[in-house]
């Protein structure tokens, strides 16, 4: 990564440098917890580099860039492959950045009107049509290789993706640039597409000797393994329908349960649901870090996971704390829902809140743009949930710059090729990666304190 990347990744964290520890004091009792962070929904991968790609040029006030252009792959842990496009241009990326599957509303693309045009260009365009000479004629391009294919359809995303970022970009090879024109001109909005596989609501609470949920199962897979807490053989916890019958199995529309023991002492425990999937071509994936956000061009059999908790107690306050980003609020969302009998009260940097019996609220955190956060909430008997990422809702970063995709080094194969392992030039893989991760996280720590909106949601838990 250049010294401007490393200048601008502090610069973002000092300016937004915001307190990110969030102390709840519970009245009543609550439940323990094992400070895992938020549940995780769907495919979570590493990112390996560009492996077809060609060239294309970004105009800009300053003048040209060359950049490469086309399709990134990614290893999904657990096994299986992604192929993506960015939509992110302006922002760098790092090597071997870890990603995870993401709603829209938690990437630049949630208030992006042209989302859904981009999702018409993965479905129409390479790889999804893999016959390139169908693909040619349509576009009026005489012939497309595959590298041309690749940085045609990167083009078009981008002329709908980061328009507000300045994103005034051709293909240099001409058959790319009508291939790119023709997808740009011909694209029509569509729908953001399901998650490969979530659970809802991803926590919950109530009291021992009964079932806590319902946890309903949204997938794309046939089928799904029910994986039970790990500590089940202690605590008794199991995994049921609603009748109470034990379920190693689900699909898409399952409602699962926590059975809870009669004498089991106040506690916490998690599920965990996986399958083997095709993840939807134009699921975003967002980095756990800040490195450029991507979208699904297409996917192999792929491992997906999701989670969800629960939390009991005997009586008293019981909350079941879970958060989302929300780039349209510019915040996280840490939503608490209250099931217990009496009143949940927190204190959230110095105001104090609370949430009646039978009751959920949302309290949105404001972020700045580039804002690593990392919010810990506690709770009374030793609740502790861990919120942890990157606020990264724009196009383009705080210091505008292609420290993205500029061919200003040598990479290991020329433009136009297919590669084995290319990087970005600006790859973001040398050594002062682990350096900017820890020195962003330092100046958000040590940060102002953060000013928070309770927001006018309050819903009783029976709705």
């Amino acid at each position: 990564m250049s010294a401007r990347g490393v200048a601008r990744l502090a610069a973002a964290a000092l300016t937004s440098g915001l307190v990110a520890a969030l102390a709840l004091t519970g009245a009543g009792r609550a439940a323990a917890d094992d400070g895992t962070t938020q549940s995780q929904s769907g495919a979570t991968a590493t990112i390996g580099g560009l492996k077809t790609y060609g060239e294309a040029v970004v105009h800009g006030d300053s003048g040209d860039e060359q950049v490469a252009a086309g399709l990134f792959e990614m290893s999904v842990d657990g096994g299986g492959m992604l192929q993506t496009y960015c939509v992110d241009l302006h922002n760098p990326t790092q090597r071997d950045a870890k990603y995870h599957e993401a709603a829209w509303s938690g990437t630049s693309l949630g208030a992006n009107k042209n989302a859904g045009k981009i999702r018409w260009i993965l479905q129409n365009s390479y790889p999804q049509v893999n016959d390139l000479a169908a693909l040619a004629r349509k576009a009026g391009a005489g012939s497309l290789t595959e590298q041309d294919a690749a940085a045609g359809t990167q083009v078009a995303i981008w002329r709908y993706s980061d328009p507000d970022a300045g994103a005034d970009v051709d293909a240099v090879d001409p058959q790319a640039e009508k291939l790119a024109d023709y997808l740009e001109k011909s694209a029509r909005g569509q729908t953001e597409p399901q998650a490969s596989l979530t659970l809802d609501p991803p926590a919950v609470s109530g009291r021992p000797g009964g079932l806590l949920g319902p946890v309903t199962v949204h997938t794309n897979a046939r089928t799904v393994t029910v994986v039970p807490p790990a500590d089940a053989a202690l605590t008794g916890v199991r995994i049921t329908d609603r009748t109470g019958k034990p379920v190693t199995t689900a699909q898409d529309g399952t409602e699962l349960y926590f059975k809870v023991p009669d004498d089991a002492a106040d506690a916490s425990a998690e599920l965990a649901v996986q399958a083997s999937t095709t993840v939807p071509v134009g699921r975003a994936f967002a980095s756990e870090s800040r490195s450029q956000t991507q979208i699904l061009a297409g996917s192999s059999e792929s491992t997906v996971t999701a989670t969800a908790n629960a939390t009991w107690a005997e009586q008293g306050a019981i909350p079941a704390l879970s958060a989302e980003k929300d780039c349209a609020a510019g915040g996280v969302d840490i939503t608490a829902a209250n099931t217990g009998d009496q009143p949940f009260t927190f204190d959230l940097m110095g105001t104090e809140h609370t949430i009646p019996a039978n009751t959920s609220r949302t309290v949105t955190i404001p972020l700045q743009e580039d804002q690593v956060y990392d919010f810990t909430i506690t709770g009374g008997n030793s609740l502790e949930r861990r919120f942890t990422g990157v606020f990264d809702c724009k196009t383009q970063a705080a210091e505008s710059g292609l420290a993205t995709q500029t061919l200003s080094e040598p990479s290991p194969a020329s433009v136009g090729g297919t590669a084995s392992d290319v990087n970005l030039a600006a790859t973001g893989g040398d050594s002062a990666t682990g350096v900017i991760t820890g020195v962003a996280i330092g100046l958000v720590v040590i940060g102002g304190a953060v000013l928070v909106i309770l927001r006018r949601r309050e819903n009783p838990m029976g709705d």
